[in-house]
């Protein structure tokens, strides 16, 4: 028996977008997203709570020209935890709460995952 999606928004498992979160230098991958959030890698370690800002480049399926759009929004880490190889941590995933995503975004990211999760 298959699980069904139990959260208010849905996510998308997709390591396909990229994302640049404020004050690191290298951009990363999300892990999974949503409406209300993503998952990613970054290379230090975020304490919980801490606000970001992030820069998230989205294919906007919703224009006549498919293209990508770039989503500034700020957020606030609400997980994260180190990943561990062979007893060095490589990287840290983390979860970012989006605080001020505006309802074009948040309908931008919505279509993305609608459409990818529709192939």
């Amino acid at each position: 028996m298959v699980s069904e999606e139990r959260r208010r928004f849905p996510r998308l498992e997709d390591d396909t977008l990229s994302l640049k979160l404020d004050g690191f230098d290298s951009i990363t991958h999300t892990l999974n997203i949503s409406t209300s959030g993503v998952y990613c890698k970054v290379d230090k370690e975020l304490p919980l709570m801490s606000r970001v800002k992030l820069m998230l480049m989205v294919p906007d399926f919703s224009k006549d020209k498919p293209g990508a759009k770039n989503i500034e929004v700020s957020g606030i880490v609400v997980r994260q935890h180190s990943v561990i190889v062979d007893g060095i941590i490589k990287h840290y995933d983390i979860a970012v709460f989006f605080d001020d995503l505006s309802a074009k975004d948040k309908e931008i990211i919505a279509t993305y995952i609608s459409n990818k999760k529709g192939r």
